[in-house]
């Protein structure tokens, strides 16, 4: 609790400032009172106002004219301020002073003033401060007397700039004489509503911050070694903050930085990230969105990532992490998380889940003038977070309401009601924060015995009232927790991110989605460094930090849903037509040799090598039993190798190059493609070319086999379907091959592949363009360049839900089969050209002879066999139990290879 008193100024505060007394130890010097704040409470930065700043200190002490003569000298700190003179006395049970540096005209809502004229006096301990402290001051009261806002705001930051200057970081902080310094810039150290202006220093190993007035210490020391995550941010809107985390809370960070110009604060991200690149992994959305996909992370840790990468922060309240109400049900005694009807639409942002309320809204909508929004206030807002946490920060919410609560009525007294308010109330459409899907419920309590008020019906605002469903605060958050998790959310829990962060933020997708809000919320909506005049400039700045801020916009397409259980399920029957009960056991038993091999592929162990080729090898084919390996090369030949016997065949089809091979199901025929624009048929048994397949107008680049169909792709821009008509290949006829489809592209096509259910096909072309097709239909269902340059290989991870590409450019690119989005970008250190992978793990082959094993989710290299080939890896083969590879390259080997157990 505080008391307040507010004192109009009578007398010119020029000719008080004027009037220094003379002492032999020390100075004193008189101000006339504006307003006087007398808080019982230790100083804090959130008693300054918004957009103030804390210069410097000095110790002084009181000598009031009132009250008795043991009181009237008390020593403490002077704290000289852009709008005031704070005196906090060494005294706690004393108040703290605020003294404002206004006009007499100037009145400042909703404080009362009161006539007469109060001096005050302060003594300075160090003499020689006295006249600095005093040109200071009447810099600042002259900004104060400026007749616009705006000029005010621009005279107080050149003063700031210019005591900035005037100073240097002192080196003297460091925390080893050896560190050897990389820039030093000027920046604010960003909290919740306030700023604190200072140096930065970077070094070699340490990030340093010095707060000008050496306020709450007299520096802020980050090891570089222990930083775990670095973000740039927006600071109202404006591309000037860093926020550096050195734990893995992604809530709290250790630092936020507000620069004043984009150069420098990139420059400083730019030198930690460099130094931090063997250190830390720099997570993408797409790669939080493979990982919460797959479940490796839980929806609650999904939301944070997508915060954080969205600008939202803990110390920027205008950008405070926002999350879903998820659900509807807070009234039963009971609740049923396995009833859909327990649960919010996610699908609809907040103001669209009343039908009539949307209604009257749209109506409004359709009668304003350009720029038109639906909503009148945000689904975040300083105002909103402080409301759902003033019972553990009670001085933000003072500092943001000018020192009082809000009306005992309008505070957050229940769940139940909030919820029934957001969903009725004609400007009421707040979403929810992390807290209340956490384990701390203190902001459900008045542990702090808050006077809070009394509400119409005489009873005092205590604890929030919880639903039926809830015995206490500890209970109600881990129903919250488990509605998050809950089946229904995670199905649904993608609709949502496309309103808040994805391709509903904006344009005719929102409009369509009744998601559209004030443009001054949206990222490049207002431009505030192009705005002339400082009025109309500080109304704006002051407007955005008020009213909240939309996520910084992170998907432009459909957010893919999440791989639960039973989604899994409809999947799998889709695919696989549901297997018999004998299947599905033998299934679990294949899946379980799978698991185990891919866990052991860091453990490859080389069986043999075989150079059997006069040029690269191009494809690997395999009988099922493994006995005997064919291979095609550049040299135009098809090699049959055996374990046991080695070399026993070699043919030649033509005097081109063979670009692939692949063993037709009856283990008789192996299927050859050339860049004589051919596909050649060769018959085992009888040792000889069984047919050919002139079906191309240049080279034939890659073959796949499904279900009694080949798939060809060319040089020639297509891909084409071919149909076997005879009854049995392998017999000594001819065969007869008819063209089902063809599938046009714009580039040549170097590589293709069918999902497991033979469904849908992807290919790549020579332009790094990633096509996916669906089979019955001869157009594109989704079509994106994710490569630079030609893909070499693409490959669909056993579920179908992802397809994997490596090309020229050195990338791994990861694509969402549903929404056709790239979700992770892998930047190798060489370009790969071949792989196989199960969904998370890559086995890759380099264009250095390299092989190597990725773990996608944390896009790393997990183990590495270097120079395996000496030269380029170019093909590989895996079998069906994934026990056994074989890889091909430019040094005309095959080798052979096997995971250790």
């Amino acid at each position: 609790m505080y008391c307040v008193i507010n004192i109009q100024l009578i007398c010119k505060v020029l000719n008080i400032l004027c009037s220094i007394i003379s002492c032999p130890t020390a100075t004193r010097f008189s101000l006339n009172i504006c307003q006087l704040f007398m808080f019982m409470c230790r100083f804090s930065l959130l008693l300054l106002d918004l957009e103030e700043h804390y210069f410097e200190q000095h110790t002084a002490y009181n000598l009031s004219s009132r009250g008795p003569v043991a009181n009237r000298r008390s020593s403490g700190s002077l704290k000289i301020c852009s709008k005031s003179v704070i005196f906090e006395p060494d005294d706690a049970v004393q108040p703290i002073l605020k003294i404002y540096l206004i006009k007499e005209e100037n009145v400042v809502a909703p404080y009362k003033y009161e006539r007469g004229e109060t001096k005050v006096t302060f003594q300075l301990e160090a003499p020689g401060k006295t006249e600095d402290v005093v040109q200071m001051l009447l810099q600042l009261h002259r900004a104060s007397c400026l007749d616009k806002q705006g000029d005010q705001t621009a005279m107080v930051a050149a003063i700031l700039q210019s005591r900035l200057a005037r100073t240097c970081f002192d080196k003297n902080s460091f925390q080893h004489v050896t560190e050897i310094p990389h820039m030093e810039c000027v920046a604010e150290m960003v909290s919740p509503l306030v700023t604190n202006a200072g140096h930065i220093c970077i070094t070699d190993c340490n990030l340093y911050f010095q707060p000008m007035n050496s306020y709450p210490d007299s520096v802020v020391q980050i090891g570089l070694h222990s930083v775990k995550r670095i973000y740039k941010r927006r600071h109202g809107l404006r591309p000037l903050g860093l926020e550096v985390f050195c734990t893995e809370n992604d809530l709290c960070s250790d630092i936020y930085l507000k620069f004043y110009n984009t150069k420098e604060r990139d420059e400083l991200y730019y030198y930690i990230a460099t130094f931090l690149e063997n250190h830390i992994v720099e997570c993408t959305a797409e790669s939080y969105m493979l990982q919460w996909q797959r479940g490796h992370i839980s929806n609650y840790q999904y939301l944070l990532h997508l915060n954080n990468l969205a600008d939202r922060s803990v110390n920027d309240l205008s950008q405070y992490p926002v999350f879903p109400w998820v659900i509807s049900d807070y009234s039963s005694t009971e609740l049923d998380l396995l009833n859909p009807a327990s649960f919010r639409d996610l699908s609809k942002p907040i103001g669209a889940l009343n039908t009539e309320r949307l209604e009257r809204l749209l109506e409004r909508y359709r009668d304003m003038p350009e720029p038109r929004f639906m909503y009148g206030s945000h689904y975040s807002s300083p105002g909103y977070v402080l409301f759902y946490l003033v019972r553990v920060a009670p001085e933000h919410m003072l500092c943001l309401q000018n020192g009082r609560f809000d009306n005992a009525d309008r505070m957050f007294n229940s769940v139940g009601e909030t919820w029934k308010n957001c969903l009725e109330g004609g400007t009421d459409f707040k979403e929810l924060i992390p807290e209340f899907y956490g384990s701390d419920g203190s902001f459900l309590k008045n542990l702090l015995g808050l006077n809070l008020g009394r509400r119409q019906g005489g009873g005092r605002v205590e604890k929030v009232e919880l639903p039926p469903w809830a015995s206490d605060p500890d209970d109600f958050l881990e129903k919250m927790r488990l509605a998050l998790e809950s089946q229904y959310v995670s199905e649904h829990l993608h609709e949502w991110i496309d309103l808040v962060f994805g391709y509903k933020q904006r344009g005719c997708e929102a409009v369509a989605a009744h998601n559209v809000f004030h443009p001054v919320t949206y990222e490049g909506g207002v431009d505030c460094d192009s705005i002339e005049d400082p009025d109309h400039k500080i109304a704006m700045l002051t407007q955005i930090l008020e009213f909240g801020q939309t996520p910084r916009q992170l998907f432009v397409t459909p957010h893919p849903q999440r791989i639960t259980p039973r989604n899994l399920t409809i999947l799998i029957r889709r695919y696989l037509n549901i297997l018999s009960p004998s299947m599905e056991s033998f299934e679990d038993l294949t899946e379980e040799s799978k698991k185990m091999a891919w866990s052991n592929m860091n453990k490859l162990a080389l069986q043999s090598c075989h150079k059997i080729h006069k040029e690269a090898v191009t494809g690997i084919a395999v009988t099922l039993g493994g006995d005997s390996i064919f291979s095609t090369s550049q040299d135009s030949t098809l090699k049959m190798f055996s374990k046991e016997n080695g070399l026993q065949r070699s043919v030649s089809f033509s005097n081109m190059a063979l670009s692939s091979c692949l063993m037709l199901p009856d283990d008789k025929i192996v299927v050859c493609s050339s860049w004589d624009n051919n596909v050649y048929f060769y018959s085992i048994a009888y040792g000889r070319r069984q047919d050919t397949l002139m079906g191309h107008d240049d080279a034939v680049s890659h073959i796949c086999w499904r279900d009694d169909k080949l798939y060809t792709a060319s040089w020639d821009s297509t891909v084409k379907i071919w149909k076997c008509v005879a009854d049995d290949i392998s017999s000594k006829k001819r065969t007869q091959f008819d063209l089902l489809a063809e599938f046009e592209h714009e580039a040549g096509v170097n590589t293709l592949d069918l999902s497991p259910a033979g469904t849908l096909l992807a290919t790549g072309t020579k332009e790094g363009t990633l096509t996916l097709w669906d089979i019955a239909n001869p157009l594109p269902l989704n079509q994106l360049t994710c490569h630079s340059g030609k893909i070499h290989q693409v490959a669909f991870s056993p579920d179908s839900r992802h397809i994997l590409s490596v090309g020229e450019d050195s990338c791994l690119a990861v694509t969402d089969v549903q929404t056709g989005m790239l979700i992770a970008t892998v930047h190798a250190e060489l370009e790969q050209r071949c792989l196989c992978w199960d969904g998370n793990t890559v086995l890759s082959g380099g264009m250095s002879g390299d092989l190597s094993v990725w773990d996608l989710l944390s896009s790393k290299v997990i183990h590495k066999i270097p120079a395996a080939h000496s030269g380029a890896v170019t093909c590989m083969w895996m079998n069906e139990q994934c026990s056994s590879i074989i890889t091909g390259g430019v040094d005309k080997q095959i080798i052979l290879w096997k995971p250790e157990y």
